[in-house]
């Protein structure tokens, strides 16, 4: 085996990776901020997929141009999700909490495969598509595209997270929901506001991954469990863990598929995810 397909290998791991860094960012941000896992977080992801490629086949909209009503829409699925259900069960066991999201998460899947059926849809000519070759290393165009995308919407989480008042808000109500409250802070408006932000995240995953992937009901299961090895691995309630979560599943998954097997890659992620739990339970930058 020559270097240049093991280094094809690690360049298509570090472009997936960034994709799942983004999809788990928003898992990440949910959980630190309201200490609630989604389980219905890669059902989202297909909600996006579908509505990217529905854009595309009714109206002829490409994926890249959709991305923004792919945002709104998921922004809104965000809200809705929280007001109506939620925020029924904030105050709730955990037992309560990981049953009402795994119930969502299985009904979504059942209403696309009675409405979308289970074919597999892909979008065809998209404007972004072809590959790239340097010194014969192959990137196709669609991934390149993605991955960018991708860790620039993960930079404006991470800036508007950090940088602006709204930001400072949300991280004062996931440290201590009373204080933030007490100071003046709507606590259930950030929680909100925290769900939006989640699921825009995965609707710009989403709308990217549609344009190389296919798209059925099913989509966002392998996506989900990369999601959650990627924030238990970062740090629950960590979004720079995520990135580097998210890179270094991305290139176990690419690089140990091609020098084992690539029938086992699933093993190789969770392998990984298994040594760290065991030598840092709560991940690479993680408070819990």
């Amino acid at each position: 085996m020559t270097s240049q397909v093991i280094i094809q290998a690690i360049i298509s791991g570090i472009l997936m990776g960034l994709i799942y860094a983004l999809i788990a960012a928003g898992l990440s941000l949910i959980f630190g901020l309201m200490e609630i896992v989604n389980f219905a977080h890669g059902d989202h992801l297909m909600i996006s997929m579908f509505s990217t490629f529905w854009f595309w086949m009714l109206f002829g909209i490409d994926p890249i141009f959709s991305i923004p009503l792919t945002i709104i829409l998921m922004a809104f699925l965000g809200v809705f999700t929280h007001y109506f259900i939620i925020r029924k069960i904030l105050n709730s066991t955990m037992l309560i909490q990981i049953c009402a999201t795994f119930g969502l998460a299985v009904a979504i899947r059942a209403l696309a495969q009675f409405f979308f059926t289970p074919d597999f849809r892909t979008i065809k000519n998209p404007i972004i598509q072809g590959k790239l070759e340097i010194y014969g290393i192959f990137i196709g165009y669609p991934q390149l595209f993605a991955s960018f995308v991708c860790l620039f919407a993960f930079i404006l989480l991470y800036l508007f997270v950090t940088k602006t008042e709204t930001g400072t808000a949300l991280q004062a109500t996931s440290q201590d929901r009373q204080a933030a409250e007490i100071l003046g802070i709507p606590s259930n408006k950030m929680f909100a506001l925290g769900w939006a932000i989640g699921l825009s995240c995965v609707a710009v995953a989403g709308s990217m991954l549609s344009n190389y992937y296919y798209v059925f009901p099913d989509v966002g299961v392998n996506f989900s469990l990369f999601a959650f090895v990627a924030v238990a691995l970062g740090g629950f309630g960590s979004i720079n863990g995520s990135l580097i979560a998210g890179v270094i599943i991305g290139i176990v998954e690419s690089v140990g598929g091609l020098l084992i097997d690539p029938s086992y890659k699933l093993l190789y992620v969770f392998a990984v995810y298994l040594l760290v739990v065991i030598l840092r339970p709560q991940g690479i930058f993680g408070r819990y």
